[in-house]
């Protein structure tokens, strides 16, 4: 066999074997984070493996339970949430890589927009249905006076609060597609993706690019994802609303019409 035949076949073996490699390598599917349509409830109603968040000093606690709701015809099992004067989140912990899953699609309803509610004050950071988008951010980045306040928060008992958070509120007096940060704290930037009273008490289907969303809100690269939480509260508007909650959904940028269940 001559050098040149040898080498040829050495070349084909090495592509023949990098091809069987990529093709092991298969594409991200979508995941379901909430998959609310085929949960189980828990002892209080809750799809299970999502838990309750509180604030220790709101009193009146957001209510959430499995409900039936009919969605485009078909009657599916959703989250309601219930709020007076209240407040309280349903979050669940996940691991996500947003260079894999960069698309969030899920449903939502609401029956009403919170009249007092403000985007940019502390006495109206209220809404009917927010979707929470929690990353794990390295402190260690922290400048001087975000680790000061940090362990401030820490020394206060709030050692539990985001970092670095996207929050996809439904606004009542901001236009659709404004970011602005949360009266509170920079570090949870909020999106309105939608606003005002057009669609409420119909089923509206979302999609966000949470890479896009965070850069722009954050004008830095994201951190890896490792929670999501829905919250319907009222406590600082002391008004009342109820939300409807449908399936939560990571995606590729293909977009796969197959999903896998989050672990």
């Amino acid at each position: 066999m001559s050098p040149f035949t040898r080498r040829g076949v050495e070349v084909c073996g090495l592509l023949l074997g990098l091809a069987l490699v990529l093709g092991s390598i298969s594409p991200p599917t979508s995941r379901y984070i909430g998959h609310f349509s085929t949960a189980e409830p828990d002892s209080n109603g809750h799809p299970m493996e999502w838990t309750p968040i509180s604030f220790g000093d709101v009193d009146r606690k957001t209510r959430y339970q499995l409900v039936q709701q009919p969605i485009w015809g078909d009657t599916t099992t959703v989250v309601r949430a219930v709020s007076n004067g209240g407040a309280a989140g349903l979050g669940h912990e996940v691991q996500l890589d947003s260079r894999q899953h960069p698309i969030l699609t899920w449903q939502w309803k609401v029956n009403r927009v919170l009249r007092t509610g403000n985007a940019r004050e502390k006495d109206g950071d209220d809404y009917p249905a927010r979707i929470y988008v929690t990353f794990d951010y390295d402190k260690s980045n922290f400048g001087l006076l975000d680790r000061a306040k940090y362990e401030a928060l820490q020394v206060l008992g709030h050692d539990q609060i985001p970092t670095r958070a996207l929050n996809y509120i439904w606004a009542n007096r901001v236009d659709k597609g404004t970011i602005l940060e949360n009266p509170f704290t920079d570090w949870v930037q909020m999106i309105a993706v939608e606003s005002g009273s057009t669609k409420v008490g119909v089923w509206s289907t979302e999609r966000r690019n949470i890479r896009a969303d965070y850069r722009r809100a954050f004008d830095e690269e994201p951190p890896p994802i490792n929670g999501i939480a829905i919250m319907t509260d009222t406590d600082n508007t002391g008004e009342s609303a109820t939300a409807h909650y449908g399936d939560i959904v990571a995606r590729p940028l293909t977009d796969d019409t197959s999903v896998a269940p989050s672990p």
